[in-house]
């Protein structure tokens, strides 16, 4: 079912308009249920995923290489030029998917399995939350719970910076930002709040035993005073003195994320060897 088409206003390519821009696309997808997938892993994590495709956006260069798994499916075969017309920047990687979304679980039944989890308040950089879904998949973490205002992370940007990670790691958005916390840790989570207060317990000498939640806060402040207060413990990732002296006091969230991730995968599988 491939279609060729000349001109970028074509309104069958409606779902692919304007891809940078941030509060159209919110609108775009949130109205029509679905998220754009960019390139062909990505494409095919998506659909491994279980995600239904609405359609392929693609140039003649990268048809073959998407022919096994877009069969049955409408595909709009662009040049390069009406592609950057369409989205409003050069695809390089030159293909996109239209992609369903699919319902998320809610908190509760997300945290039944899980043991290390992320929970990730007000981020809203999209490029961020998909570094962090990276790193927590790369490194163990069973799933991650979103705040009500964090970043969509099946939002173009965030989907291509996480190479398709947030496919592979289950997550939830709490509804209520001010109780939702209790519902964690309810589930028998103990919620570690990740700080660059120096006097804060160092994560790597703090109780790690059992289900464990480490909440990241926004990119500017961190985590608010309210869900500091509601933690279990502050902890910090001890920085060196020789950087504090020249006021390099802390990490930016995503090296901050993967930093973490790593302690909470060595703990676990030091738990596993000593149990």
């Amino acid at each position: 079912m491939v279609i060729p088409v000349e001109d970028a206003a074509d309104a069958r390519l409606a779902d692919y308009v304007r891809l940078r821009d941030v509060d159209l696309r919110r609108s775009v997808e949130s109205e029509r249920g679905l998220f754009v997938a960019e390139g062909e892993k990505v494409i095919r994590r998506a659909i491994g995923a279980g995600h239904p495709v609405r359609s392929v956006l693609t140039t003649a260069k990268w048809l073959d290489a998407l022919a096994d798994v877009v069969g049955g499916t409408t595909v709009y075969l662009v040049s390069d030029e009406v592609m950057e017309g369409v989205t409003g920047f050069p695809v390089h990687r030159g293909a996109l998917a239209a992609m369903e979304r699919t319902e998320l679980p809610s908190v509760g039944a997300l945290l039944t399995d899980a043991e290390r989890i992320l929970v990730l308040e007000d981020l809203v950089d999209h490029g961020n939350v998909g570094a962090i879904f990276r790193c927590a998949a790369a490194l163990g973490v069973g799933a991650i719970v979103l705040s009500p205002r964090c970043a969509d992370p099946l939002y173009r940007r965030a989907v291509k910076v996480s190479m398709g990670a947030v496919f592979a790691i289950p997550y939830a958005r709490m509804i209520d930002w001010h109780g939702g916390l209790a519902e964690v840790r309810a589930a028998g989570f103990r919620l570690l709040a990740l700080t660059p207060d120096q006097s804060a317990v160092p994560l790597d000498e703090a109780p790690l035993s059992g289900r464990v939640a480490l909440m990241l806060g926004s990119e500017g402040d961190g985590l608010s005073s309210h869900w500091l207060r509601e933690a279990d413990q502050p902890v910090c990732i001890p920085m060196s003195p020789r950087a504090m002296d020249l006021g390099v006091d802390s990490l930016n969230v995503v090296a901050a994320a993967a930093v973490a991730c790593h302690g909470l995968l060595r703990n676990s599988l030091t738990g596993r060897l000593t149990g």
